[in-house]
């Protein structure tokens, strides 16, 4: 790791729709548009399924004309949207996008049906419930708050918004007196802002790590400057809202401390100038009562950091604690070779490309990084840099010099010794031969290129690095609030815990607490699910005609544990292993599902077996164990299979019986989406048999914008709104119903006034996409 080595590197499938991929935009769903049907494209269409296509649009064609003249016939009649219990009348499916139509109806406790008449133009509300009332914020240009044709595509719009994540250091409260706006059942949405509290806390060391052999990384060579901690406030800002996807309780995140962005990211550079080696922003905004920050390292100069051999001395100080891969096979032990008192390491690779924007917030994120997954947890991970070269030209292969001058032009000097280059050249060589037919190739993509085959670098890297375990794959314009190794630890620890039975079925389902209670309620909810459905439930390799072996299964080994053999009770089939993936969205099951490049399956040659069954997690973010990736490398050299980059990892894991989990992590949405729980789950747990698959899938173009709103999707706006008002910076607040709109809050001047609560403080979170900080960013 001293030097940038050359092989591979990967570009985030999200970051290359903005700059790697423009020509796919159009196939991306957008606010504006959200019901636009894509062209017809005849490279599909000429495709090796021509009559089934032709049907298709045939069909298509007669249900068209039968819509057109039933409304026809019927204009004036009125259009129903029911909520909670309720279900869509015919005539608002058409026109109101199946926002709230479920199979299944709401809990006995939000029994509340709403109903919303639309006619000539005007609304009219339901007297049993109230939550859908408009607000002045929400009006749109022309004053207008019950006919516009947004609230009628998108009726999340009259849903009220949440003032609660805007309240600052100014009043903390305890876990225990937080009233929460969201959600409520007792007042509407926006609350009252709470009294100011005469003094703001001092912010304390935030310790998340458990290890007690973990000897002490340094910054420099000579060990004088140890790895900073990072700061959190005890408490949370009142009303603050609580998740409204996912959970902290049942991974083990604390939900009673807040980070400001001094805490965060001030003992990174935060605060200071370059000159001091700092990182030359944020002392622009409110900064009062900083100074803890740097009370005790002081104010840290980076610039003569080298991330890469503080990593590399770290990891040998370390190595105690740690597994080695046998020199003989260059595999890490297992089973009863496995010493017990060592673990194994885990690689956190994340995804860059040239030409990427080095902002100085991006590299106040990736000095977060490596400090908290690497350092400070004395060596349990690694962090990369796999940094894609567009320029195919460049033989980043054959010559030092080509790499040092890529390096130089393209990524801080502090990063060069974490990086790994890659070209998709590379990727045909190592994957080379012919791959088949694909069954519909949407995006129009090579398909050894990053934007349809992330994976194939991703997994040349692991079998190039047999000393980690699992491999996180991440991307540049993804952050966590919060402490990154509390993130990926705690949301490891639980996934290994989980058993196998059922596994699949609750991987296909959002877990809503406000709906849905406690996680043994839900896991009940999706036992009832599937009895109700009469279908089998997953466990173990999934059969189906065209399937191919891997070695190990030829050799006759097992996926399945020992704790799912006869001798343990079902319920134990997998309880303490290692999940081989986990995402960070439900996994679904693509077939029907509307999800635009479900069918961009290259290989599977049978003509019965042209749609295998697939899953996938929408976002490639994801935890990967070295069987998984060794499996999807095998598939792809030997069996010429590959899929589009968010269905492979989680289809292989499918085919092969390997553990899946998908972490329900906490997601919070910009808006009180009324009645709680029942509407959300109505919303995105609306496809078959009351989950997140097949017809009406929430991942269908028609239904994608439900996500505009939430703090974790790969086209969110809240969540780089709600990034930005953090870091200080004034944002137009979205009140007008789409991005951009509303009115301007937020940044030094708000967060100073005297009656100011002061500078924002949240719970830890994961958001994405951020495709910009810095105002000066937006200008470009």
């Amino acid at each position: 790791m001293g030097r940038a080595t050359s092989l591979l590197s990967l570009s985030s499938r999200s970051s290359s729709r903005s700059s790697e991929h423009r020509n796919h935009e159009s196939l991306l769903p957008c606010l504006e548009q959200p019901s636009e049907k894509r062209g017809i494209r005849f490279r599909s269409v000429l495709g090796s399924s021509l009559y089934r296509r032709v049907l298709k649009w045939t069909l298509a064609s007669l249900l068209l004309l039968a819509i057109f003249f039933l409304l026809g016939s019927d204009a004036t009649a009125p259009e129903v949207v029911q909520l909670g219990k309720a279900r869509l009348s015919s005539h608002a499916k058409a026109k109101l996008l199946p926002l709230h139509k479920h199979p299944k109806g709401g809990s006995d406790d939000d029994s509340a049906t709403i109903s919303v008449v639309v006619q000539d133009g005007s609304e009219k509300q339901n007297e049993q419930h109230d939550g859908l009332r408009g607000s002045s914020d929400q009006r749109d240009a022309s004053g207008s708050t019950g006919g516009d044709d947004a609230q009628k595509r998108l009726p999340w719009l009259r849903f009220n918004h949440l003032d609660g994540y805007f309240y600052g250091l100014k009043v903390l409260v305890s876990q225990a007196d937080l009233v929460p706006e969201y959600p409520n059942t007792s007042q509407d949405p926006p609350l009252e802002a709470p009294p100011l509290n005469d003094e703001v806390p001092v912010p304390q060391v935030y310790n998340p790590y458990t290890a007690d052999s973990v000897r002490t990384c340094y910054l420099d060579a000579d060990n004088q400057v140890p790895a900073p901690a990072m700061y959190a406030y005890e408490g949370v800002p009142q009303h603050m809202p609580e998740p409204a996807l996912g959970s902290y309780d049942i991974f083990g995140i604390r939900d009673d401390v807040c980070f400001d962005r001094f805490g965060r990211y001030g003992p990174y550079g935060l605060g200071y100038s370059k000159m001091e080696g700092g990182a030359g922003v944020g002392a622009e905004t409110e900064s009062s009562g900083t100074d803890e920050i740097w009370a005790e390292t002081g104010q840290i100069n980076y610039n003569k950091v080298d991330w890469g051999q503080a990593q590399e001395r770290c990891v040998a100080a370390n190595s105690h604690r740690f597994l080695e891969p046998s020199k003989r096979t260059q595999e890490l032990p297992t089973g009863q070779d496995r010493p017990s008192d060592k673990m194994g390491r885990m690689a956190v690779v994340v995804r860059c490309y040239q030409s990427f924007k080095w902002t100085s917030l991006a590299i106040l994120n990736f000095r977060a990084m490596v400090t908290e997954l690497s350092l400070r947890s004395g060596g349990e991970y690694s962090v990369h840099l796999l940094l894609h070269v567009h320029d195919t030209d460049e033989p980043i292969w054959a010559d030092d010099l080509t790499v040092q001058r890529l390096l130089d032009s393209h990524v801080p000097p502090e990063f060069h010794s974490l990086a790994t280059l890659w070209s998709e050249p590379q990727m045909r060589l190592f994957y080379p031969g012919g791959f088949g037919e694909t069954l519909e190739n949407e995006s129009g993509a090579d398909l050894h290129g990053v934007y349809r085959s992330a994976h194939m670098p991703l997994q040349v890297f692991a079998m190039q690095h047999p000393e980690y375990e699992h491999i996180w794959n991440w991307e540049m314009d993804m952050r966590c609030l919060g402490n990154y190794y509390e993130l990926f630890d705690r949301l490891g620890r639980w996934a290994d815990k989980q058993p196998r039975r059922l596994q699949w079925e609750r991987n296909a389902r959002y877990y809503i607490p406000s709906y849905h209670g406690t996680w043994e309620n839900f896991t009940a909810s999706v036992q009832a699910d599937v009895d109700d459905a009469g279908e089998e439930s997953i466990l173990g390799p999934v059969e189906f005609k065209g399937r191919k072996p891997l070695r190990r299964e030829e050799r006759g080994e097992s996926a399945m544990p020992k704790s799912c053999d006869f001798s343990h009770p079902p319920e134990q089939c997998g309880v303490g292993e290692a999940a081989d993936i986990i995402t960070l969205n439900p996994m679904f099951d693509t077939h029907e599902s509307g999800w635009v490049f479900s069918n961009d399956v290259t290989g599977y040659e049978d003509p019965s077996a042209s749609h295998p069954p697939r899953r996938c997690a929408i976002v490639t973010a994801a935890r990967l164990s070295r069987r998984l990736l060794t499996a999807m490398h095998e598939e792809t050299w030997r069996h010429h299979h590959s899929m589009f980059s968010e269905m492979f990892p989680p289809t292989v894991a499918l085919h092969h019986g390997l553990k899946a989990v998908y972490a329900p992590h906490p997601t919070y949405f910009d808006r009180a989406w009324q009645p709680h729980g029942s509407s959300i789950d109505a919303a995105f747990n609306s496809g078959k048999h009351h989950s997140v698959s097949g017809r009406n899938s929430p991942y269908d173009l028609e239904n994608e914008h439900n996500q505009k709103g939430t703090t974790w999707y790969y086209h969110s706006e809240f969540a780089g709104l709600l990034w930005r008002r953090w870091l200080g910076y004034p944002q137009m607040d979205g009140r007008g119903g789409r991005q951009g709109s509303g009115t301007e809050r937020g940044g030094v001047s708000e967060e100073s006034g005297a009656e100011s609560s002061g500078r924002m403080c949240l719970r830890s979170m994961l958001v994405h996409p951020i495709k910009h900080e810095h105002p000066s960013e937006e200008l470009e």
